[in-house]
């Protein structure tokens, strides 16, 4: 029955999020568009009840427990209704994703060639019905953000003036070349043009301004945002609470900025540290080439260690690639993209070298520990090698999980031996320092009324962030509401059930085993990665009684 449940949810969750389908290997999706009428939304919401509902009555397993996580996420990400204001995203705006995710499926059969053709010609329509959600919502006084709506403007016009289209990328047959440039030329660029003037001449005008940028500001928007902190972060955790650990934790990384600090600089403050992170010329690239090359080789250095602290490890390495122009002024520092299962693209840590001069040097470490090995490439590459799970276990989107990992592993990589000094340490420091701030700044934003400015402004004080990545990042939590949760919750969650096992297992707990239940069950969520990782202690302590 739950295996049943579970084919209904991935073929839903691949309607609900064709492109991301597409990315990640869910089948039969291909040639598809999320149909963004709200009639749709019902339909989807429908189903979501449906199967959740049925759900309920199986019996209790880890995939029962995950379907009906997935199930709640996507009602509550359509009862946010965050399709109707959110514009400027490259992840979850509707139009901005488009130049995301298209140009990173390769079609390598006459079939897929045929799906990707059929997506391109849908595009018209998609767009046609973000204007008219976008519409719909400044009429229900749901206005997006004018600031977003002008970069949403700026990201299209720079997407019109790249040569070659970016569409135009994956290599095709003569003929699916000639359909291809058809399409572009008389459909999808005139589009993009019809939607741009939509967002200029009827969104932007109404849009809020930036001492309102947050969910709360909109009709039904607290409820709008505690369903979205209910997405990422899979807990029951309030806004306010998890804004009082972010405090918390801030202050509480003061100590070890101060110890590493003085080691590096000889100065005694974290607010001293912080500055000279910020502001040292010295500290930053010194050209946009240096960047790929420094990430390859942090790889290679993480790639000999690691099985040392994993029983298994990824079959497919790690490639290292450059955001694309069009996306790169908006994008976030870095981002990964999974191997396609067919081989045909390797999973891929993608660098933003946009202003590298601007941008600091000594986080690169941390981050492509983040992006890469033992990051999100492991997990996410070793979710595909798990064929003995049901494939909604091994696509499954659940951030506060895969976030959550991700973080774990910046520290996970010190007690690796990974980083190279203690001026990388410190780029460590900064991205620890960065995700409890998140914590902050998006419920301050989207709970508690900030405006642009005090996010800002929270960020220039608390953090090590670069001016550009500063502007950055607020654009994002705007745009985003509860993303930026789910890195320290789930971080957080994974260190405290690591802690529990260390605990009761004493001198039996095993570092590669750990690993190896937290990743081979699949993306979990929180309370379900403890009930799997309290039952494997119940279990190796009874194979080792005295410890």
């Amino acid at each position: 029955m739950i295996d049943d449940l579970a084919d209904r949810l991935l073929d839903l969750i691949g309607a609900d999020d064709p492109l991301e389908a597409s990315l990640v290997g869910i089948p039969g999706h291909d040639h598809e568009l999320r149909d963004l009428s709200p009639q749709a939304d019902s339909e989807l919401r429908d189903r979501a009840v449906r199967i959740a509902a049925e759900a309920e009555l199986a019996e209790p397993s880890v995939t029962r427990s995950v379907v009906l996580q997935l199930a709640a996420s996507l009602v509550d990400r359509i009862n946010a209704g965050l399709i109707d204001h959110v514009v400027a995203n490259f992840f979850t705006a509707p139009a901005i994703r488009l130049a995301t995710y298209i140009p990173r499926v390769m079609p390598t059969t006459e079939q897929a060639e045929r799906a990707y053709l059929d997506r391109l010609s849908a595009i018209p329509r998609y767009l046609t019905q973000a204007a008219d959600r976008n519409r719909a919502a400044v009429a229900a006084e749901r206005f997006p953000v004018a600031r977003s709506a002008r970069t949403a403007i700026a990201h299209i016009d720079r997407y019109l003036r790249q040569t070659p289209d970016p569409f135009a990328q994956p290599p095709l047959s003569s003929g699916g070349t000639a359909e291809r440039h058809r399409l572009l030329t008389e459909a999808v660029r005139p589009a993009f043009v019809r939607y741009r003037d939509v967002l200029d001449k009827e969104i932007t005008p109404h849009g809020r301004p930036e001492d309102k940028p947050g969910l709360c500001w909109l009709p039904d928007g607290d409820a709008a945002y505690d369903a979205m902190v209910r997405v990422h972060t899979t807990t029951a955790r309030t806004p306010e609470q998890l804004h009082r650990t972010g405090l918390e934790l801030v202050e509480g990384l003061a100590d070890e900025y101060a110890a590493i600090g003085s080691r590096v600089f000889g100065l005694r403050t974290a607010a001293e540290v912080q500055e000279r992170l910020r502001t040292d010329p010295s500290l930053r690239w010194g050209s946009a080439d240096e960047v790929v090359p420094a990430a390859r080789a942090i790889i290679e250095r993480a790639e000999r260690v690691a099985p040392q602290w994993f029983a298994r490890v990824p079959e497919k390495r790690c490639a290292v690639d450059v955001v694309p122009d069009s996306e790169a002024p908006n994008a976030a520092l870095a981002y990964y993209t999974p191997p396609a299962l067919d081989g045909t693209r390797e999973g891929t840590y993608w660098a933003n070298t946009y202003n590298a001069t601007l941008r600091p040097r000594y986080n690169v470490e941390s981050v492509t520990f983040h992006e890469a090995v033992p990051g999100h490439h492991f997990q996410l590459a070793l979710a595909q090698q798990l064929t003995d799970l049901h494939p909604l276990r091994r696509f499954a989107e659940i951030l506060a999980y895969s976030e959550g990992w991700a973080l774990y592993a910046e520290r996970l990589a010190d007690e690796m031996g990974l980083f190279s000094d203690d001026l990388a340490r410190l780029g460590m420091l900064g991205e620890d320092s960065l995700r409890a701030a998140r914590l902050v700044v998006d419920t301050g934003l989207h709970a508690m009324g900030w405006t642009r400015a005090q996010t800002v402004d929270y960020l220039r004080a608390n953090t090590v962030l670069s001016e550009v990545d500063v502007q950055s990042e607020t654009d994002r939590y705007i745009e985003d509401p509860g993303q930026a949760l789910s890195y320290m919750v789930g971080k957080l969650e994974i260190q405290r059930v690591r802690a529990h096992a260390e605990h009761e297992l004493g001198n039996s707990f095993d570092i590669k085993e750990f690993h190896d239940v937290v990743l081979g069950g699949g993306a979990l969520p929180m309370p379900v990665l403890d009930e799997v990782v309290t039952d494997w202690v119940l279990t190796r302590a009874e194979r080792s009684p005295g410890t």
